[in-house]
């Protein structure tokens, strides 16, 4: 009889993934870099890290993880593949275009932050701020708001992953909560 392959919580991985390259989009949004590290980061660390983490949760049965994270990481990917075409000059986006994506991608980060209602207060808070950033950003692309106000808010959305992340391999490691999210009920 084969034994069952157990695997790990891919959500320290997602969340680190999504996180990290979310805060250093903002920090580009911000104006403190001008290059092009935080999209070509989001091909490998905010896309592919994220689509991993998410095969894995749909491998362990969670229809929320799968969903999430292959979303978000399909968006880093999308979003990293619309401006590399306009800087190889291949095809142009437009602002309004990108202003619309956001607000599709807010709507879908609304219903998955009600989903977040069952698992933490700071899983909560990361969708609930990830879906005002994104109507920030449309709000941007539409020329009505600076970037750097969604720069800022969004650092704190970044932020709030990474510790979600955190907290999530030092339970792993340490076998209880070292750093508490806020388990809700299921």
């Amino acid at each position: 009889m084969a034994q069952e392959v157990k695997w790990g919580n891919p959500g320290a991985l997602g969340l680190a993934g999504f996180g990290f390259n979310t805060i250093l989009l903002q920090i580009h949004n911000l104006g403190l870099i001008s290059n092009v590290e935080p999209l070509l980061y989001g091909f490998f660390w905010g896309g592919l890290a994220q689509l991993i983490a998410g095969i894995i949760d749909g491998r362990r049965g969670d229809t929320f993880g799968l969903t999430a994270f292959t979303s978000y990481g399909i968006f880093w990917i999308g979003l990293s593949f619309i401006f590399l075409m306009d800087w190889l000059g291949v095809a142009h986006y437009s602002a309004a275009g990108l202003a619309w994506v956001c607000i599709l991608w807010g709507i879908f980060t609304a219903y998955m932050t009600v989903g977040a209602l069952k698992i933490s207060k700071v899983h909560v808070f990361v969708f609930a701020t990830l879906a005002i950033l994104f109507w920030l950003l449309a709000g941007h692309f539409f020329g009505t708001l600076s970037a750097k106000v969604a720069g800022v808010e969004g650092i704190i959305c970044g932020a709030s992953a990474v510790y979600a992340s955190a907290a999530v391999v030092l339970n792993a490691m340490y076998g209880r909560w070292v750093l508490p999210i806020g388990l809700l009920s299921k």
